[in-house]
């Protein structure tokens, strides 16, 4: 053979098998669906039990949310793998959540028109210059129809071929659209990736009330205990297994094998100290700083019989919407004050509250929000004379704020302020006390930390031992009563 005919061959034969290479990966890229969670290897799914844990929870719960760290894989290898999954009817076999059987409905939502494009668009459709590189296989994509206004290459919806042989309907949709924007037609499965507004979140589960759909939250809790996030989790903590209709999956860096021990090293020297909870272990971060940036297990003590000579006092906050109370008791000797009662009821008349307090020991004398000396808009009469009147010894608190805060985070940074175990109440709002991006504390369920200001600040100076005649195991007139303990437990 002559020489020039072999290296046409040898050249043809190198085209071959680049057109084949080519090829190749351009299906790879075309049906990127099927590269994940393989069986095995340093990807494999068995390495990724948190993930699989909230497509499990699907099969059975109607809301899920996962409360992850940044870098874990929530956006692209949870919210955006299941929604493609149930969009294509594509399930792998070793799917065990929820499945339709049918086209579906659904819609990708996330903080605005511009976030929803660069990220949400991208996982699943691929970039503008390549499409049906994303998530969802470019052969099961039958059209696309772009967003009017100002977002280049923004997408409204996407036909998808389902493998019944029907098609499902994919919107996106923004946060900064408004409620509005959310109402009308019903859905089979919502994703809203990053934190919504509550009002947004309401209309969602509207939306998918009738059809018995799917919404799925992924999102590191960079607002905090957020309305939206407590409604998953009661009290500020993850419950153990889903609860009734919602299911909640945290997810740290530890649950994420394609961080490398360097990466985690770098991202967290990067971040600021109050948003290292949140960003590497998905841990609601309290906004610009907590209060009080005290450990709960450095304050929490379990309750305990008080000795009748430690002194006591009590808090009230005072409110229509919520009325709180806390008693405190007081060793003089460790100069240690014990929280060791709380009582936080709403939309109760003063009555009830008084009530509440003198059970626990009309002896004890207490200090009140000095907001109180103000004239109720009922009769006229100040909140402070009815409760007077109502048998309560009460004396108007000092409501110096930030001092008032200083007095509490020194007693709680140098443990000489312990709260009893059961005051549960108590510790959800301990969790939400924040300050904004401003440095202001935020006025949302503060009302026990109010209280435990004005008994630190005021009620110390008041505090009471024990009469003689209500020692312990008798009440201030001499009948049986409960032991301390129990009254203060």
């Amino acid at each position: 053979m002559p020489a020039s005919a072999s290296l046409s061959a040898s050249l043809a034969t190198k085209r071959e098998i680049l057109r084949c290479l080519t090829a190749k990966a351009r299906a790879r890229d075309e049906n990127a669906l099927a590269a994940y969670y393989p069986a095995a290897g340093p990807l494999g799914r068995e390495r990724y039990p948190r993930h699989l844990e909230f497509f499990r929870l699907g099969a059975a719960h109607r809301q899920r949310l996962m409360l992850a760290a940044n870098r874990v894989g929530k956006t692209e290898g949870v919210g955006g793998y299941e929604l493609a999954l149930h969009l294509t009817g594509l399930y792998p076999d070793w799917w065990e959540g929820r499945r339709f059987a049918r086209p579906v409905r659904a819609w990708a939502c996330g903080d605005t028109a511009e976030s929803v494009r660069e990220i949400l668009q991208r996982k699943l459709l691929g970039p503008p210059d390549a499409p049906g590189t994303g998530l969802l296989p470019r052969r099961c994509i039958r059209s696309v129809v772009r967003r009017g206004g100002g977002v280049a290459d923004a997408v409204e919806r996407v036909a998808v071929a389902h493998a019944s042989g029907g098609t499902s309907w994919l919107k996106f949709k923004s946060y900064d659209q408004r409620r509005k924007a959310f109402q009308g037609t019903e859905q089979d499965v919502i994703w809203l990736d990053e934190e919504p507004p509550m009002d947004v979140y309401g209309e969602c589960l509207m939306r998918t009330m009738t059809t018995d759909g799917l919404v799925m939250l992924t999102f590191t809790p960079l607002l905090g205990l957020s309305e939206v996030v407590l409604s998953f989790l009661p009290g500020g903590r993850p419950p153990g297994e889903g609860q009734g209709a919602k299911a909640v999956v945290t997810a740290t860096w530890d649950d994420a094998p394609h961080l490398s021990a360097a990466q985690k090293r770098e991202l967290w020297e990067q971040m600021p100290p109050h948003m290292r909870d949140a960003r590497s272990k998905g841990v609601p971060q309290l906004g610009a700083g907590a209060v009080y940036p005290v450990t709960e297990e450095e304050v929490v003590c379990a309750p305990f019989e008080i000795p009748a000579h430690w002194p006591r006092a009590f808090a009230m906050d005072v409110g229509w919407n919520r009325t709180a109370v806390v008693w405190g008791a007081v060793d003089r000797a460790a100069d240690v004050l014990y929280v060791c009662g709380e009582h936080a009821r709403g939309l109760a008349e003063p009555e009830i509250h008084a009530a509440a307090v003198k059970a626990r020991g009309e002896w004890i004398p207490g200090v009140i929000d000095p907001a109180a000396r103000g004239r109720s808009q009922a009769d006229g009469r100040s909140l402070l004379d009815i409760y007077q009147g109502l048998g309560l010894e009460l004396t108007p608190a000092d409501n110096a704020v930030e001092a008032g805060i200083y007095r509490v985070w020194s007693r709680l940074s140098t443990g000489r302020l312990r709260i009893f175990a059961n005051c549960s109440q108590w510790f959800e709002e301990y969790r939400l006390y924040r300050r904004d991006a401003e440095g202001r504390v935020v006025k949302e369920r503060d009302h026990l930390m109010d209280a435990t200001r004005y008994l630190v600040a005021s009620g110390l100076d008041l505090a009471r031992e024990t009469p003689p005649a209500a020692g312990p195991g008798r009440s201030p007139g001499g009948e049986a009563a409960d032991h301390d303990y129990e009254m203060f437990a």
